[in-house]
């Protein structure tokens, strides 16, 4: 059995670390590769960059940012906004990045799943999902950034990725974003018990115990959050002890 992951998530605009509430009112949480080196030391399981306005602004993925990050720090993080290409991934993994994510050139070209497994090994390869729950009460896939809605189920997208090679989920609630509310329990444990590859739940960690509701009423692999560990609402290794006693694998 692996261990449950503890992951902090940095958005990227313009360089800078940001943190908003349901995708919007966007606020600077500070430099991201000081923030990355400050949760690596801390003893947080890994990081993930997400550039939150390469798609929409049509700009590639920071591979500078790549670089600097793993110049300071001894974790895995993985790099996403943007990513189209098997030359995006390319640069990126050269630079420094352990695992990429894609999101919206993965579901509107689900191929390239395919072919960054293939060329790059599923264990690398992240699709990422963002996701809203509708008045019809169905989760429904959002892609550039969330700001365009699709008719697909996020259960039927997770599933295909699954079976295209993806090595993980990154899972993210629009409706729990930045609310601190707890996780979306329903729709995590949907995905995760319908596919064989890990989920990382994303959207709405506010105390320790929302952590211990994801990984056991979700089914989640690895937790991620954001605006709680960027303004010290909680404690990397507290967060950790609380569940290692509460009987989960967790790294200490």
């Amino acid at each position: 059995m692996l261990a449950k992951r503890i992951i902090a998530c940095l958005d990227i605009k313009n360089g800078r670390t940001v943190k908003g509430v349901n995708f919007e009112n966007i606020r600077d949480a500070g430099d991201p590769v000081e923030l990355g080196a400050f949760y690596a030391a801390a003893g947080i399981d890994e990081l993930v960059f997400l550039d939150i306005t390469a798609t929409n602004e049509k700009r590639k993925t920071l591979a500078d940012l790549a670089k600097k990050i793993a110049g300071v720090i001894n974790i895995p993080f993985t790099v996403g906004g943007g990513v189209a290409s098997t030359e995006d991934v390319r640069v990126l993994l050269q630079n420094g990045a352990d695992k990429i994510a894609v999101n919206s050139a993965a579901f509107k070209n689900p191929e390239l799943v395919a072919a960054l497994a293939k060329e790059f090994g599923s264990q690398c390869i992240v699709v990422a999902i963002d996701t809203k729950q509708e008045a019809d009460g169905v989760w429904y896939v959002y892609l550039n950034g969330g700001t365009v809605a699709t008719k697909t189920t996020c259960l039927a997208w997770a599933q295909e990725a699954a079976k295209l090679g993806a090595g993980e989920i990154l899972l993210t609630s629009m409706n729990h974003d930045g609310t601190k509310a707890g996780f979306a329990l329903d729709i995590t444990r949907a995905v995760s018990k319908a596919v064989s590859i890990p989920v990382i739940a994303s959207g709405g960690g506010g105390t320790m115990a929302h952590f211990e509701d994801v990984f056991t009423t979700g089914a989640a692999d690895a937790a991620l959050a954001a605006s709680i560990f960027h303004f010290k609402e909680i404690e990397v290794f507290a967060l950790k002890s609380f569940l290692f006693d509460k009987g989960l694998l967790i790294r200490l």
